[in-house]
């Protein structure tokens, strides 16, 4: 990798979900994610994986209380938001709007050369789809600044 390309994606939100099972159905067929694996028993989702054709996913589970000695899962369901990157944000938007699904922001030019929008599932988190990779990276041991 030289200091013009974006890394590969190595970073996998997580997030829970009130009925974890219907939202990963929605997923797949609203937005194109692949079930990898799930694991759990009847309406509960211990964990699942979700791979974005592009590089990266997901991974989620269902709502449930917290082991004893453990802290509390930060994140409610509905609360969660994430950039996805996509090289192309028309067909996503235009698989999003067949699915139902419902869109918070139209398609639209940013002002740094990226093509995005913005939709909602059904538990209510939000999910941005854009053409934007992030900067390029300098080089290994040298920083910018903003």
């Amino acid at each position: 990798m030289d200091a013009t390309e974006a890394p590969a994606p190595q970073v996998w939100p997580s997030l829970r979900a009130t009925d974890a099972r219907a939202l990963i159905r929605f997923l797949v067929e609203a937005f194109g994610f692949q079930e990898v694996v799930t694991y759990g028993e009847g309406d509960v989702v211990a964990h699942a994986e979700l791979a974005w054709p592009e590089g990266g996913g997901v991974m989620l589970g269902s709502e449930r209380g917290t082991p004893e000695g453990a802290e509390p899962w930060p994140g409610r369901p509905g609360g969660f938001t994430a950039y996805v990157v996509t090289a192309d944000p028309d067909a996503v938007h235009a698989r999003a709007v067949a699915a139902g699904a419902r869109i918070t922001t139209g398609l639209y030019e940013t002002d740094y050369g990226s093509r995005d929008f913005a939709a909602a599932d059904p538990e209510g988190n939000r999910w941005y789809f854009g053409t934007y990779p992030g900067a390029p990276r300098p080089p290994a041991g040298r920083t910018t600044g903003v």
